[in-house]
């Protein structure tokens, strides 16, 4: 059984390139799924296979080497009903159908914190991927992570040009443990290897202690030497938008979509990025599981130092 072969779907995206280094670093011999024209998007090395995967996520055949390691990091760019299915589901779905017949060693899902909570399209469909990779018969690790430095770092510009940092509410009623795409690449490496961790899901986020909407606005502004200015926007504002698009919505395709994307919006805006206390009733800092060094303050000195938009870990 090949220790050192890893099979990565996703490859090209945000963890999945980190994946892929970071591997590569450890000495693996990485096989990377990407789309046809996308193969720049990793690093040249002897010891990456490209496996060029077709544009019809139905029919996607995955060259799975027998007896690797797997490693999804598949996952839809907007969420909405269609691309879900076909991408958090279907192709996920493509991949473990491979991976079986290879007789991969353990399938491990990236897949979302969020999902606790199932509201949306692409949790349903993440969800239901998770229940089928639970009865397939493999050795499986469920990956939930928190929220991703690159995700919450998108109004530095705003506090740059002295403009009010926007955030929903009082900026304190959702909460976060950010975690670094080097972090969460490293702890999923560990994890295929870590017999203990297998088939169990893994929520995980980034160093304590949880960090509000607020506590970020403060973070941004101290880093840039700027005035912390803050505007406060209703979580409301995504059902009025809602409302606007809902005579559209039974005729046009397009307004479903934009309508299920204000219902994302919302979710996000309403809903923490940490643990689930189902039997009390509340998101829970301390039982969310933390790993790495990486803090979203030393992310955003990184930002400042390098005056790029996202740094490189």
């Amino acid at each position: 059984m090949p220790q050192n072969v890893l099979y990565v779907a996703g490859a090209t995206g945000y963890i999945g390139r980190e994946v892929v280094k970071r591997a590569l670093k450890r000495g693996y011999t990485v096989h990377a799924s990407v789309r046809p024209n996308s193969e720049k998007a990793l690093p040249s090395n002897d010891r990456l296979i490209l496996d060029i995967i077709r544009a019809d996520v139905e029919k996607t055949t995955f060259q799975v080497p027998m007896g690797s390691s797997v490693i999804s990091c598949i996952s839809s760019r907007t969420g909405i009903a269609r691309d879900a299915h076909k991408v958090d589901y279907q192709m996920n779905m493509s991949l473990l159908n491979c991976a079986r017949a290879s007789n991969a060693e353990v399938f491990l899902m990236l897949s979302a914190i969020c999902v606790q909570k199932p509201k949306l399209a692409f949790q349903h469909a993440k969800l239901k991927f998770e229940d089928a990779l639970q009865t397939s018969g493999l050795n499986y690790s469920i990956v939930r992570p928190t929220a991703y430095f690159k995700s919450l770092t998108g109004q530095v510009e705003r506090v740059i040009q002295n403009r009010p940092f926007l955030f929903f509410g009082k900026g304190t009623e959702t909460a976060c443990t950010p975690i670094s795409k080097r972090d969460l690449a490293e702890f999923m490496l560990d994890t295929i290897h870590q017999p203990a961790s297998w088939n169990k899901i893994i929520p995980i986020g980034g160093p304590q202690p949880a960090l509000t909407p607020a506590d970020m606005a403060a973070i941004i502004s101290k880093i840039y030497d700027k005035p912390t200015i803050t505007r406060s926007i209703s979580p409301k504002i995504f059902d009025v938008f809602r409302a606007l698009l809902a005579p559209l919505t039974p005729i046009s395709q397009w307004a479903r979509e934009k309508s299920e994307l204000m219902n994302i919006g919302k979710y996000y805006a309403t809903e923490s990025m940490l643990v689930w206390d189902a039997i009390n009733g509340h998101y829970d800092a301390e039982q969310t599981p933390s790993t790495g060094q990486d803090t979203f303050y030393d992310h955003v000195l990184k930002m400042r130092e390098s005056g790029c938009v996202e740094t490189v870990d």
